[in-house]
């Protein structure tokens, strides 16, 4: 199209290409006639949409193609949008009818149109958000879009948490420029973290504000003067969010304070404050009026976390036992344990009021290192106690290693999947439609499921097998872990520093001041890797296939402990958009044992290679992972490809392209390894020509796996 107005002549013969004329209810002639009338930028923002409307179904391309000239007087090409894209989804999730209907009720979007203007969409800005929570110390945190509906009458837009999983509304739409509304989303998250991290949570606000005639109020000046602590360690500890806050508050006026709360906002800064100072002020708080809400103030639902927190609590609590009991049992012969019970100590510093108590577990007098799932373990009942209490620091004894007693409860997949309620319980992902130019929002129905275990001695078969590759395995591992860096003159560390040693006794000596610093401490921060492995679990590996995967995984992870580096191993498959299904092998919290290695035996083929939600939850998972280098490495024996939803082809490359590259915008570095030999013609344009590899000889498998990871993580 040249960059001029288009003519009549020249748009209907666009229109018969793409809306059929059986649904021609308004003639072609008269829909060209008032396109051509438009502006240049018009027409082809218009064209563009019927092109991608007609393509997911040719009524809606038309009833757009006949409403959309007059709709332009009324919304900007972005709330055209917006109602055209809620029509889309509409197909999908309700039917033709729902989207016929939001089609002709385009006043509603009218009057939203400043929201879908410049609002931050929950949708949107959600993957950006869920990065930067996970980059907070503390709890690691879920983020959602709200749902809570509350009684008639009360506002269900506002932020809030459980104390575990952050919700945000749909669309934020406070203020008037779409970068504000960022902003302030980004602030609410931070404002909600800061609540668990910084012990808002540790009092019982119900109670405390129910002593008031009017407790609803007690809690909102509660809310305020909470907000305004909250404010000031978080100027502190993140001080560009702290000028942001600032900023915000001026831009509603919320900034000038009346005198009373400026008094309560100076004590409630001070680094010592915590919750119970802001509940101290409340009595007075109570008498007087309330002061302009900051635009981050979120809702606080004390019922909703009491119920959250107690959960959490006896889950902790049974689950720091059982790991204690794996502790001691990794420490110490069986024989020892049953003769006496050993002292358990937990050491903890704090080296300023807001900081993280720093814990060392102290076995029997002896220090003992934390494993990374203990350490975040102790740093959750930390947030919510402030200590460990004792009573948590008893192992578990041998009748309560049941994981019922410390694993959430949920219905078996199978189970749901035979049920008509397919969504219920379930993680839904988008699906990237290349023909719209858009995601399908919550598409995909996916589930996690277990692999179920095989215990056949499996490890042993396949080390009998390649004893020659497993040991080359392993050396090539071990030289890799052998280049950790070595920093002498450490404070600490893993062995004396001879050198430092000799030099203190000659400075004590000669009567000189004697260095603290004699230890060699191993720099493993060049290795602070996490690795996530997706491995194609589809009906098309039957056979040796299966096999040679299998063996694979096997020797790899048998490898890869002597290396130390995070993995985890999931493998996926699916039959249509609502039966997605990812299966744990291993996550990256456990070690490997015997249950990992029969779940490795246990490996079947399962249904189609549908991979854009495999992909989306890996980056998920990679997401929560606190690593510097975090990798996605897919094993595969062809394209994306599932037997019904259009998945074949085009529209399952495009996906899975897509999921790749907001895997990369996530800070993952995707690489497949295929035994597809036409991968050549798809998997440069899915990866980048760097970021793949065929392996043409099945066999070779075991070591090409190996070589690319020495590569990539080298």
């Amino acid at each position: 199209m040249a960059d001029r107005a288009l003519n009549t002549a020249e748009i209907q013969p666009l229109l018969e290409d793409w809306l059929e004329t059986e649904f021609s209810l308004h003639p072609m002639e008269a829909m060209a006639e008032e396109i051509a009338a438009l502006a240049y930028a018009d027409q082809v923002f218009i064209l563009d949409w019927v092109k991608r409307t007609a393509s997911a179904n040719v009524q809606i391309g038309h009833m757009f193609a006949t409403m959309a000239p007059r709709i332009l007087t009324q919304m900007n090409h972005r709330s055209v949008e917006a109602w055209v894209l809620h029509a889309l989804d509409e197909v999908d999730r309700v039917g033709l009818k729902a989207a016929l209907d939001t089609l002709r009720d385009h006043g509603r979007f009218v009057s939203a149109g400043r929201e879908h203007a410049v609002g931050a969409v929950y949708g949107d800005i959600a993957g950006v958000l869920r990065n930067f929570v996970h980059g907070l110390p503390g709890r690691m945190l879920k983020l959602e879009r709200r749902t809570l509906k509350l009684e008639q009458g009360t506002s269900d837009l506002g932020a809030y948490t459980d104390s575990e999983t952050l919700f945000l509304p749909a669309v934020i739409a406070e203020l008037d420029a779409a970068q504000d509304n960022f902003i302030l989303a980004k602030v609410m998250v931070t404002m909600l973290w800061a609540q668990t991290r910084f012990g808002t949570f540790r009092w019982d606000i119900a109670a405390a504000c129910s002593d008031y005639p009017d407790p609803a109020r007690a809690l909102r000046c509660f809310q305020a003067l909470e907000t305004l602590r909250l404010e000031a360690v978080i100027a502190d500890e993140l001080p560009g969010i702290g000028r942001e806050m600032r900023r915000l508050r001026k831009l509603v006026q919320a900034d000038a304070l009346p005198d009373k709360w400026r008094d309560w906002r100076d004590k409630l800064g001070k680094p010592e404050a915590t919750t119970g100072d802001a509940l101290a002020c409340l009595e007075q708080a109570y008498a007087v009026s309330l002061p302009p809400a900051a635009p981050y103030q979120c809702d606080l639902y004390p019922e909703i976390i009491a119920a959250a927190m107690a959960a959490r609590m006896a889950r902790e609590k049974m689950l720091l036992r059982v790991k204690l009991a794996e502790m001691l049992d990794d420490e110490q012969p069986p024989a020892a344990a049953e003769e006496r019970k050993p002292r358990i100590e937990l050491n903890s510093t704090v080296a300023s009021p807001n900081e993280l108590p720093r814990s060392e577990l102290v076995l029997d007098g002896n220090p003992v290192p934390l494993p990374d799932a203990v350490s975040q373990l102790l740093t959750s009942i930390q947030l919510d106690f402030g200590d460990i209490p004792p009573e948590y620091l008893e192992a578990a004894g041998p009748g309560e290693y049941d994981p019922s007693l410390y694993q959430p409860k949920g219905k078996d997949p199978d189970d749901v999947w035979s049920g008509i309620y397919h969504e219920e319980g379930a993680t839904f992902y988008p699906e990237w439609d290349f023909r719209r130019q858009h995601y399908r929002k919550n598409w995909c129905v996916m589930r996690e499921k277990d692999v179920e275990p095989v215990y056949d001695n499996y490890r042993q078969q396949v080390i009998r097998r390649y004893p020659g590759l497993s040991r080359q395995l392993r050396r090539t591992f071990e030289a890799l872990r052998d280049r950790n860096r070595m920093e002498k003159r450490q404070l600490e560390g893993d062995e004396l520093d001879i050198d430092a040693l000799v030099e203190a006794l000659s400075d004590a000596h000669a009567g000189g001041d004697i260095s603290e610093r004699l230890y060699n401490q191993r720099h493993r921060a060049g290795r602070d890797i996490a690795v996530l492995f997706l491995v194609d679990m589809s009906g098309s590996t039957q056979g040796w296939i299966n096999d040679v995967e299998r063996e694979t995984l096997l020797l790899l992870s048998e490898a890869l402990e002597t290396l130390g580096d995070r993995y985890a191993i999931y493998g996926f498959s699916g039959m249509a958009r609502k039966k997605c299904e990812l299966y744990r092998i291993k996550r990256f919290a456990e070690d490997y044992g015997k249950e990992v290695q029969a779940r490795i035996s246990g490996i079947r083929p399962q249904d189609y290679t549908r991979m854009g939600f495999a992909i989306r939850h890996a980056t998920r998972l990679l997401g929560e992972t606190d690593a510097r280098t975090r990798l996605l490495i897919t094993i595969s024996d062809g394209k994306p490809d599932d037997y019904t939803d259009n998945y074949r082809g085009r529209y399952g490359i495009e996906d899975t392209r897509r999921a790749l590259l907001e895997a990369t915008r996530a800070g993952i570095r995707p690489f497949c390894i295929t035994v597809d030999r036409e991968a050549r013609d798809y998997l440069p344009h899915l990866y980048g020509a760097a970021h793949y590899t065929v392996v043409d000889d099945m066999a070779r498998l075991p070591r090409k796996v190996a070589d690319i990871y020495r590569r990539l993580t080298h």
